[in-house]
């Protein structure tokens, strides 16, 4: 998130400095706060949609989701960012100028939605690409760490330490993810991409969308004519996997 408010308020600055050069270049000058002012809505309201575009990201996650289903995940995010971004920055230049006993058309922008989309669609993907590679960059850090042997789950005031050689498989809750132990499962307030990422080096892998399974739990892998399977855990357990997910499991 600094991250990206530094970017794209350096990126604001050179864009007024622009505007007001241009203007004074053609002889139609224009006070230095009006630029300021449509840069600075757009910038306060693209950062306002950045937690929707990442949490996006993490269900969509471009380097392990398929690529048909994360670029239309993507493609159908922009679109929806893109126009709340032109009714938002609108609004608060609509309210600016009004205080400043201006005029502005709120509707202005989204008059202006395929020009604005245009100039949206590299700003979507710098923001996708920097959020990955920052993520990538702190996890070829951790690579050289040992693989994690407990897990901290915080319940209110509280903390738990779940030992990952317990947990059989963890399935999306919501909110939650469940890590299912033979001692009984435990919520722990996270996403299933998230965790995944976090357990990778500690033996788990996806099998579903919804559910992560603990490779030295699993006894038998019985496929179905379909594609998908059917993994068995040591205790008789069964859990139902994905042909999407087929090949990380094999992989062993």
């Amino acid at each position: 998130m600094a991250a990206a408010a530094a970017i794209a308020l350096t990126v604001a600055v050179f864009n007024t400095l622009n505007v007001l050069d241009e203007r004074e270049r053609i002889g139609r000058p224009i006070p230095a706060w009006e630029p300021a002012v449509w840069e600075g809505t757009s910038v306060v309201v693209l950062l306002a949609l950045l937690p929707a575009v990442l949490w996006v990201t993490r269900r969509a996650w471009p380097l392990t989701a398929p690529p048909l289903r994360w670029l239309g995940i993507h493609a159908a995010t922009l679109l929806a960012m893109s126009l709340l971004h032109v009714l938002g920055m609108g609004a608060l230049r609509g309210v600016i100028y009004r205080g400043l006993g201006d005029a502005y058309d709120p509707l202005l922008p989204l008059r202006d939605w395929p020009y604005e989309l245009r100039q949206d669609l590299p700003v979507y993907a710098v923001l996708v690409a920097l959020y990955v590679g920052w993520t990538a960059l702190g996890q070829r850090k951790e690579a050289g760490r040992a693989p994690p042997e407990v897990l901290e789950v915080r319940d209110g005031a509280r903390r738990r330490f779940v030992a990952l050689s317990d947990v059989l498989w963890v399935e999306a809750a919501g909110n939650y993810v469940e890590l299912n132990r033979q001692a009984g499962p435990v919520l722990h307030r996270a996403s299933l991409t998230q965790l995944e990422r976090q357990l990778a080096d500690a033996g788990f892998v996806r099998i579903h969308r919804s559910r992560l399974v603990r490779r030295d739990a699993v006894a038998e892998i019985a496929s179905k004519p379909s594609g998908d399977f059917t993994v068995r855990l040591a205790d008789g357990r069964e859990l139902a996997g994905s042909r999407r997910y087929r090949r990380p499991l094999l992989d062993r």
